[in-house]
């Protein structure tokens, strides 16, 4: 659900970070905003209540283009891991062009993955998304444990729309810029479908 500034010539996009808590997505959001120049992205703006932290900046990517003359503007956000948090998870979720579900590889956390999963397909269709129309991709984040889940298993568990998927590793940057450009690029080239 893109905004287009006419005046500006920009189109503004959302990307929503989704999965458990502590699995690694305000990891993936930190260092796409330490890597990218300062003169392409905002402010890295932290939302805390008492007990939840939504994390968002936006930035201009330089490697997705101009899209009929409009710079494409993407605003990155976390929501909150825990499911108590669900009101928050589904005010971040409105207006979202793309998903990145950033999977916990370690094998004790199978559980609140799929639950998370399920969550999120539970909350995009009471907004009325379609999870298999939204632009999703699949992050299985900590790969560098030694209790990681086997990729079969986390893609049979997880991976239920056959989703462009990445290993990563987010404290080391690895996985975190695949992941972003995919989903970008599935974005830009819904954008490039539809009429401004």
């Amino acid at each position: 659900m893109s905004f287009i500034n006419y005046n500006a010539k920009e189109i503004h996009c959302k990307i929503v970070y989704y999965g458990p808590s502590l699995g690694g997505k305000t990891t993936n959001i930190q260092w796409v905003y330490q890597k990218t120049a300062q003169d392409q992205k905002s402010k890295l703006v932290a939302l805390n209540t008492e007990n939840e932290r939504t994390l968002f900046f936006d930035f201009l990517p330089l490697f997705v283009g101009d899209i009929r003359g409009f710079k494409t503007k993407f605003h990155l956000y976390t929501v909150p891991g825990q499911v108590v948090y669900d009101a928050s998870r589904k005010l971040i979720l409105k207006g979202l062009d793309g998903i990145v579900f950033v999977a916990d590889s370690q094998a004790e956390r199978m559980e609140e993955n799929i639950e998370s999963m399920n969550n999120l397909e539970t909350n995009l269709k009471q907004q009325g998304y379609d999870i298999r129309q939204v632009p999703l991709i699949i992050q299985y984040n900590k790969r560098d444990l030694g209790n990681v889940t086997p990729l079969t298993e986390l893609r049979s568990q997880l991976n239920r729309y056959n989703s462009p998927e990445f290993e990563a590793v987010a404290t080391r940057g690895e996985g975190v810029f695949e992941s972003l450009k995919t989903l970008s690029k599935s974005i830009v080239n819904i954008l490039k479908g539809g009429d401004l």
